[in-house]
């Protein structure tokens, strides 16, 4: 069984590729399991936010996770999001992606109810208490408007079944409260790669990346200057990335970057609905600062 030690590293956030029918493009996504991992990268994390969850039927969410676990190593881990809005659809779908292989389930804040602190705190516990792998709490307010109050987990860090937690909150005095009131059993990953390094020096253990799918030894040596204490080197390397993530996050993510994989070999850029195709100038852009760092 997962525990908190095995997070640590860079886990690529995986962005879903699917064929001109909408149907899970399967050699690519292993494809792509395979280049993040010859990259260095401890783990992948199929169908979260980057691989356009709300737009994927079930059955294909389902078969991306069982790809990754496919095309999983040992020592590696996979980790499914889990992004509905309601416990029983949340609680089922996590039972089904484990099945399918996932070695731990990152849980989003249950949104649109506009749910209390107590409300949340409830919601994890249960949804702990029913899942038959670890889990991982999702907190992304710019995202889903619910935030959750440091002390609230504080409290849902001392689950035995909740390892740890996807920090997208970019309120740094708000990282630090969460950081200073969880324990060792209890990891926290940077879920922001415009923040990674201060998270890193905050208290994160490591991150889950999205343009780690383009960039993965990119991220992986920044994770290893920061693990070595050299913030310095590591805030250096991360401004050279700075056009890149101006590029890849210019439009809604994973547009932009889905435009460039072929620069890796992988041929399935399609964008599901609402989603557009990113901008031809943008992803000219793009494409330019991946290659820059490639070259780098």
């Amino acid at each position: 069984m997962l525990t908190s030690k095995d997070l640590r590293g860079i886990i690529p956030a995986l962005p879903t590729l699917v064929n001109g029918d909408d149907s899970l493009a399967r050699g690519d996504m292993a494809k792509l399991v395979d280049h993040v991992y010859a990259g260095g990268c401890t783990g992948v994390l199929p169908i979260g936010g980057t691989g356009e969850y709300g737009a994927l039927p079930h059955a294909t969410r389902v078969d991306a996770v069982a790809v990754c676990a496919e095309r999983s190593q040992a020592g590696k881990t996979v980790m499914a999001g889990v992004l509905d809005a309601g416990y029983y659809d949340a609680i089922k779908a996590g039972k089904d992606y484990a099945a399918a292989g996932a070695d731990c389930l990152l849980v989003l804040t249950p949104y649109y109810t506009n749910p209390t602190p107590m409300g949340l705190r409830d919601y994890f516990m249960r949804y702990a208490d029913a899942s038959p792998v670890p889990v991982l709490i999702y907190e992304i307010p710019y995202r889903t408007r619910v935030a959750i109050p440091p002390e609230v987990t504080h409290e849902l860090s001392r689950h035995p079944n909740i390892v740890g937690m996807k920090a997208c909150n970019t309120d740094m005095y708000h990282f630090l409260q969460v950081a200073a009131g969880v324990g060792d059993d209890f990891t926290i990953l940077s879920g922001e790669d415009s923040l990674f390094p201060v998270h890193m020096a905050a208290g994160a253990q490591g991150g889950i990346i999205v343009t780690a799918s383009m960039l993965p030894a990119f991220w992986v040596r920044m994770h290893d200057m920061l693990a070595a204490g050299d913030l310095a080197g590591a805030l250096a390397l991360h401004r050279q990335a700075l056009p890149m993530m101006n590029a890849a996050f210019g439009e809604t993510n994973p547009g932009p970057m889905k435009s460039v994989l072929d620069l890796f070999g992988i041929d399935a850029q399609k964008v599901l609905m609402p989603l557009d195709a990113c901008q031809p100038e943008r992803s000219a852009r793009l494409r330019a600062e991946v290659e820059k760092l490639l070259a780098a």
